[in-house]
């Protein structure tokens, strides 16, 4: 079916179901930020295949009949993917979902799908004037013929000497929260939470090794999980003990009309509104609360702390491979978007524990770098031609952690334009301003947002996306609960948790500047007057960033010191581990600045 073919199909589907229009969010039951191929309704629906992003359709054929709201990453994509004339492009925070709905939907009916919904999002759709219906099924599937099945891949021990603590320990911690609070159970729909819970890892997902799943953890640390038992091989039901049982999806609905007269917590942001209507409708007491695993779950042991460390160490090796084959490279010509990004991969490959990339490579040429998330594919492939900017955004999974690094780098052979240096170095002094920040105890990610945009702020730039997310132990590139970001929740800050630093700036149809590390929340060393306990980051990341494109006239002399800390750092961990070639290109681009 063409694009308009379907929404008219899902048009006379809502007109079935009795209600005025539909919210199709890119979610699955899960509510995470990755889904499997069964659950990318709103790429089938609209054509964009971005992360993050919510339709609206209207049933009736007056215009505006269909909006996507997308946020900043996005909205070059969303505009290039779908068809403008069947789709109106929102920006998701500049001109919220609800408000839209306030206008062009007041009087209505309109439908949802309980599984996709969080109620914590639902509420903040709400207007005056606008009824939300959840629906008994999804009238997506009724007109996704094709649909793929659900993924089967099966759930995996994630041993103990890469999780740093028994999942009977870690049950134990969770189930002693809410005993304290008083609650019997609570239900986890967040896969992450299962995948650490019970010390296991899956292939339900391309690039985050998750075991799709719900858990039922009760007071007594016991715990109950909901997935295809075919998912569960011997070995993973003798790692999981006889204090957690494996029961088929489709018997949670029993499981949770059990909990009747039981207080239950549930995660009002990470958990479908279904459960929320099932535990009610059964006398259960629904109790608001944060995901007892999530807040433990980002704040890494000194297990996973090392094996973070160590990940970081050995992709620094394939990284001044691909530097330093691409600083060659590039300038000859030859290469393309797509060549590069597997040269990129070919060199991870190699290395000991590596288990995939923690998500396709962004790997942008000139005006394809403008397109914060653009993933290149073989229509969209381009050649990387001298004398032009190129981004690559990168990570990869391995059984001891996560990483993702960005570098801008510039083609050459000539020198760079003097604005694009201008841009870049301003870019870089706020991922340095970060990386070096100490703070007190008790600041949040939105708290400190600020600090990596003030060079940019002080010519009238910026960059439309949060700064930073966090990063998980061989789990998802992008964990919450905290993030560099306005948006974000006000989560404190606490030793062990991994956050990206990547402040940015994009020129749309020329060029994208994005320069990212991973950092290590840790205690700060006391100073002699100091009143409070303080923090800092330990950077995990070891990349030389490209003199090429630095100004250094621009920079502090403390800019300057930093810059040429971390570049004898990375020559000093790094280059012993590479052969003669790389260690002599490292030894070039790790020099002082001049």
């Amino acid at each position: 079916m063409s694009p308009a073919e379907r929404l008219a199909a899902l048009r006379a589907e809502l007109a079935r179901l009795g209600v005025d229009g539909f919210l199709v969010p890119r979610a699955d039951e899960h509510l995470g930020e990755y889904v499997p191929a069964s659950g990318e309704r709103l790429a089938f629906l609209s054509g964009f295949t971005g992360s993050a992003g919510l339709a609206v359709v209207l049933a009736d054929g007056t215009p505006p009949r269909a909006a996507l709201f997308t946020d900043g990453r996005y909205t070059t994509q969303a505009a290039q993917q779908t068809d403008t004339s069947l789709w109106e492009q929102r920006h998701i925070t500049e001109n919220p979902p609800g408000d839209w709905l306030a206008e062009h939907a007041a009087g209505k009916r309109i439908g949802y799908d309980p599984w996709l919904h969080s109620e914590a999002g639902l509420q903040r759709l709400e207007r005056p004037g606008v009824t939300f219906v959840p629906l008994p099924r999804n009238p997506v599937d009724a007109i996704w013929a094709d649909r793929p099945a659900p993924p089967a891949a099966p759930a995996l021990p994630h041993p103990l000497e890469y999780a740093g603590k028994s999942a009977a320990e870690k049950r134990e911690e969770a189930a002693a929260l809410l005993r304290a609070a008083g609650e019997d159970a609570a239900v986890l729909a967040d896969a992450h939470s299962l995948a650490w819970l019970l010390n296991l890892r899956g292939g339900d997902l391309e690039n985050t090794p998750l075991a799709l799943g719900f858990t039922l953890l009760r007071a007594d640390a016991s715990a109950e999980i909901y997935l295809d038992p075919g998912k569960v091989p011997p070995e993973t039901r003798a790692h999981l003990g006889n204090d957690v049982v494996v029961r088929p999806r489709g018997e949670i609905a029993a499981a949770l009309q059990g909990l009747a007269g039981r207080k239950v917590r549930l995660d009002p942001e990470t958990t479908p509104a279904w459960f929320a209507a099932t535990l009610r409708e059964a006398g259960a007491g629904v109790v608001a609360g944060d995901d007892p695993v999530r807040l433990p779950r980002a704040c890494k042991n000194p297990v996973e702390q090392q094996g973070a460390r160590a990940a970081h160490g050995r992709d620094a090796v394939a990284l001044a491979r691909f530097l330093a084959w691409f600083a060659k490279a590039a300038p000859a010509g030859g290469q393309t978007e797509l060549s590069a990004a597997a040269k990129l991969l070919e060199f991870r490959r190699e290395l000991a524990l590596f288990h995939g990339e923690s998500f396709p490579a962004i790997s942008g040429a000139g005006e394809h770098g403008a397109i914060v998330h653009y993933r290149v594919t073989p229509e969209s492939d381009r050649a990387i031609h001298p004398d032009e900017c190129y981004l690559i955004d990168s990570g990869g999974q391995f059984h001891d952690g996560t990483t993702d690094v960005t570098r801008t780098l510039w083609t050459g052979p000539g020198p760079a334009p003097e604005q694009l240096k201008d841009r870049y170095t301003r870019v870089l002094q706020g991922h340095l301003a970060l990386a070096a920040l100490r703070f007190p105890k008790g600041v949040a990610g939105p708290h400190l947002d600020a600090i990596a945009r003030r060079a940019l702020w002080a010519v009238g730039l910026d960059y439309d996306h949060g700064t930073g997310h966090g990063v998980g132990s061989f789990l998802s590139v992008h964990e919450g609960p905290v993030a560099f970001s306005r948006a974000a929740k006000p989560v404190p800050l606490a030793p062990g948790m991994i956050l990206s630093d990547e402040p940015g700036y994009y020129l749309p149809g020329h060029y994208g500047i994005r320069i990212e590390n991973l950092l290590l929340v840790r205690e700060a060393p006391e100073q002699p007057d100091q009143v409070k306990p303080f923090l800092e980051f330990e950077t995990l990341t070891l990349a030389p960033y490209d003199r090429a494109l630095i100004a250094p006239a621009l920079l502090t002399p403390a800019e300057r010191a930093q810059v040429d800390e971390y570049h004898a750092r990375v020559l000093a961990e790094v280059g012993p581990s590479c052969g003669a070639a790389t260690a002599a290109w490292l030894q070039q681009a790790c020099a002082a600045l001049t």
